[in-house]
């Protein structure tokens, strides 16, 4: 059954039906114009038509030709295109090309080049090779378009003093100080006029300026260096339209076969990458407009390029210029305010009435004009912030063979030296390979920064051999590929160097550049999740050599990780975060040998220290998530971007640089809502101790997020904590200070007797003992699951979430939810030396925080 037929039987019928009372559907639906596009259409075709002239007395093809493509441009180009704003019509970067085509093959035979030309646009069209002509770099593209345009002023700098340009910018240079010798006052008058009034219009100061500055300054420039000429009666050559009855047309190709295969293929890249390109910068103008007055679709790359193969065939066939995207009126048409392509048709009708009717006022023109025009707009296409774009990616040198290579030997000459040149360039920067070696402190480094092809595995091999056999090295390898002759290389030496006695950690910037044995079960098996690689995994004991002194591991306690004290990280690593702290204290000052210490010995390479200024570490991780984790969360994000936040959680937890929340929750975009702050307090409602800050983000997470369960989470070594043990309680000077206020309620309800625990402490420390958990006073208080805490700073971390979980319920938006029942409250400890969570049970007494079993993902 077609599924065209309808799904049901009175569907014929129903679809004729009108509502009552009204009159019936009329006929087909009428064309409407907007307000916006007619007047970005009269923009348009004042930029267009003093340009259409100027490039056809540039290319050396009658000035008619020019009128012919911008028309032709405008309605079949901008009917067909795929781009609805993209303006086409006879544009600068085709100026050098057709200018070569009529000096070596005339006229007639270049209109019959456009028209095969276009040809080929249409099948390039109908294979959907658009995409792929935006594979090339831009800074071949730009270096062309600085090419042309070099060629361009230079060519009418010769006319703008009143004599004839040469075919080539060599010999236009050679030629330009016999020019000089006799320029023609009247010529450069009128071009000093013509580019005055065109840097200085837009310039104009004031409401005036705004008013004056709608029309454009190309039009007013060659409008009033006309005016002037033509008040003062200045002899000078001026436009000549012949008789459309002697329009030359195209003729059959006459020439070289394979000079003019190479003609058309010329003609028909320039034509196709401007256009292309256009379309996509188009894009981006219509994006950022801040109020479109419409909706306007996306560029069809492909349905463009066989808009403009159309354009090129009826243009030839018309005897006009070859036709391609013009940046220039493309962006007055975008900025004009245009919704639509008839904006850009509209624009085509226009030249075509000027060229009918006009004709004695556009031959009124003097041709200095037009070349001072042209020579600006060319100057114009050697763009410093394509220099400076360029520059910044390493590409100039690309650029630079690019521009000289269109300007002395031509257009196709100059793109494909470049394309060489870019492709040395990649190439040079694949097998670009810098390998390091150095000694520290008893460890060989050996660093690789590029990536790791065949071509380095020599030096690679003679930079490993230097580190001595039984040594302990650390291979890191900065780059993103290696292949399998590099891989082979660094397995034989790691199994070389271990059976010699030595040790061998390879680690990379990124996960999953670390290589191991598969049965090696002794190396390190966790990964950074940032770039930044601040953390280190501790090495696992050596057997020691004869003679030396053996190093005893510590005990684990009860729920802790065998061969590491609990509560801290190893000697002389760094945790997750980057506060250069050691073992669970965070906000406390440096212990001796900790990093940043005094004393301490300087973080190596595997300690995760970033060369540079934290600065730097902070924008490579930026690129990493650029080039890395931007491309898989784009669009998942941009869906969060539309629909908004809708979290089902407030995370409140402790500002500890250690403590990830997305990590340690395994959580995404979207899934937390997270406030953080010193200590994770959350302060009573008042005017005197409450805090608008915290009360702001809770009363947002519980009335307008509508979150379903709030938790708080503290976490071991808490730096709050140890200075609420610490401190002083008798008044409030700094703003930390202040702070910690909020924390007395948790200090009390741990360590209800304070000077006995004082006291008790200053006794042990006399007595040479370390901090005990504190005095017991026969209540039941929180505690870890099969164990009691190890310290007082300890128990006051599990006191606090459970004092802090009372004061939000004296919040009265998360009272209001917790009778509807609309909410949850949890607790919820992360003991960070153990990488656990403990989640607050308080069916027992005092509140028991029991560990998060581990769970079958598969199940």
């Amino acid at each position: 059954m077609s599924a065209c037929v309808p799904a049901r039987a009175d569907s014929a019928r129903t679809k004729h039906i009108h509502p009552p009372h009204s009159p019936p559907p009329g006929g087909p639906r009428r064309f409407r114009l907007a307000g916006a596009d007619v007047s970005a259409a009269i923009a348009v075709f004042l930029i267009a038509l003093p340009l259409s002239l100027g490039i056809a007395l540039a290319t050396g093809a009658p000035l008619q030709a020019g009128l012919v493509a911008a028309a032709v441009g405008g309605i079949v180009a901008g009917r067909i295109g795929g781009c609805p704003l993209q303006v086409s019509g006879p544009a600068a970067g085709l100026t050098v090309v057709t200018a070569d085509l009529i000096q070596h093959y005339g006229w007639r035979t270049t209109c019959a080049i456009t028209i095969l030309a276009g040809l080929a646009q249409l099948g390039l069209g109908c294979l959907r090779v658009a995409r792929s002509a935006l594979a090339v770099s831009p800074a071949i593209v730009h270096g062309m378009l600085a090419g042309i345009g070099i060629t361009i002023a230079v060519a009418q700098l010769h006319i703008v003093l009143g004599g004839t340009p040469q075919s080539s910018v060599p010999d236009n240079l050679v030629a330009l100080p016999a020019q000089l010798a006799k320029l023609h006052p009247a010529d450069l008058a009128v071009s000093v006029l013509t580019l005055t009034l065109l840097l200085l219009w837009p310039r104009v100061p004031g409401r005036a300026g705004a008013l004056l500055g709608k029309l454009p300054a190309a039009l007013i420039a060659v409008a009033g260096a006309t005016a002037v000429a033509s008040l003062t009666g200045l002899l000078l050559p001026k436009v000549d339209l012949p008789s459309w009855s002697s329009h030359a047309l195209a003729t059959l190709p006459d020439g070289p076969v394979l000079g003019l295969l190479a003609a058309v293929l010329t003609t028909t890249l320039v034509c196709s990458v401007q256009s292309l390109l256009g379309a996509v910068a188009v894009d981006k103008l219509v994006t950022a407009r801040p109020a479109p007055a419409g909706h306007v679709k996306r560029s069809n790359l492909d349905r463009e390029l066989l808009g403009q193969g159309a354009a090129n065939i009826v243009s030839g066939s018309l005897g006009g210029l070859p036709i391609a995207g013009v940046a220039v009126r493309s962006s007055a048409n975008v900025a004009a305010g245009a919704v639509s392509r008839n904006s850009t048709m509209l624009h085509g009708v226009l030249v075509v009435i000027a060229a009918l009717l006009m004709v004695p006022a556009l031959e009124l023109i003097p041709l200095a004009s037009l070349a001072a025009l042209v020579m600006a707009v060319g100057l114009k296409m050697v763009s410093l912030n394509h220099i400076r774009t360029v520059t910044r990616h390493r590409e100039v040198l690309v650029y630079a063979v690019t521009t000289f290579g269109v300007v002395f030997l031509g257009v196709l000459e100059g793109v494909a030296l470049g394309i060489a040149v870019a492709v040395g360039v990649a190439l040079h920067r694949l097998t670009r390979t810098r390998i390091t070696h150095e000694h520290v402190e008893g460890v060989h480094y050996v660093h690789v920064r590029g990536q790791l092809t065949f071509l380095a595995v020599p030096r690679l091999s003679r930079i490993l051999h230097q580190v001595p056999p039984g040594a302990d090295a650390a291979v890191e390898l900065d780059g993103s590929f290696m292949d399998h002759a590099a891989y082979e290389t660094l397995q034989d030496w790691q199994k070389t160097h271990t059976a010699q006695g030595g040790a061998v950690d390879i680690t990379g910037r990124r996960p999953g550049t670390r290589i191991s044995e598969p049965a090696e079960e002794d190396g390190c098996r966790c990964r950074p999740w940032t770039p930044w690689r601040n953390h280190q995994c501790e090495r696992p004991p050596k057997a020691p050599p004869p003679g030396a002194h053996g190093q005893a591991t510590t005990d684990a306690p009860p729920g802790g990780t065998p061969g590491t004290a609990t509560g801290s990280n190893p000697p002389g690593t760094r945790g997750p975060g980057d506060t250069g702290n050691t073992g669970d204290t965070a906000g406390a000052p440096n212990a001796p040998g900790a990093p940043g210490a005094p004393g301490a010995p300087h973080p190596t390479a595997t300690s995760g220290a970033a060369d540079g200024p934290p600065g730097h570490e902070l924008a490579r991780g930026i690129s990493a998530f650029h080039r890395n984790t931007g491309p898989l969360m784009r669009r998942e994000l941009a869906r969060l971007a539309r629909e908004g936040q809708q979290p089902s959680q407030l995370f409140l937890t402790c500002a500890d640089s250690r403590v990830v929340t997305s990590m340690i929750t395994s959580s995404g975009p979207g899934d937390l809502f997270v406030v953080r702050n010193v200590g994770n307090f959350v302060p009573l409602p008042g005017e005197e101790s409450g805090d608008d800050s915290v009360a702001a983000a809770i009363e947002y997470a519980v009335d307008v997020l509508k979150v379903r369960s709030i938790t708080v989470c503290g976490h071991s070594g808490c730096g709050a904590m140890q200075a609420l043990l610490g401190a002083e309680h008798g008044g409030a000077r700094t703003p930390l200070q202040r702070w910690l206020r909020h924390g007395l309620p948790s200090l009390e309800r741990a360590l209800p007797d304070l000077d006995a625990y004082a006291n008790e402490q200053e006794e042990k420390q006399g007595q040479g003992q370390g901090q005990g958990p504190g005095p017991e006073d026969g209540r039941s208080h929180p505690r870890l699951a099969g164990r009691g805490p190890v310290d007082a700073a300890e128990r006051l971390c599990l006191a606090n979430v459970v004092q802090q979980l009372e004061h939000l319920r004296a919040h009265e938006s998360v009272g209001r939810a917790l009778r509807a029942g609309d909410l949850e409250l949890h607790g919820m400890y992360f003991h960070v030396g153990e990488a656990q969570s403990y989640l607050l049970s308080e069916d027992t007494e005092g509140g028991v925080f029991a560990l998060v079993p581990s769970t079958d993902l598969t199940a």
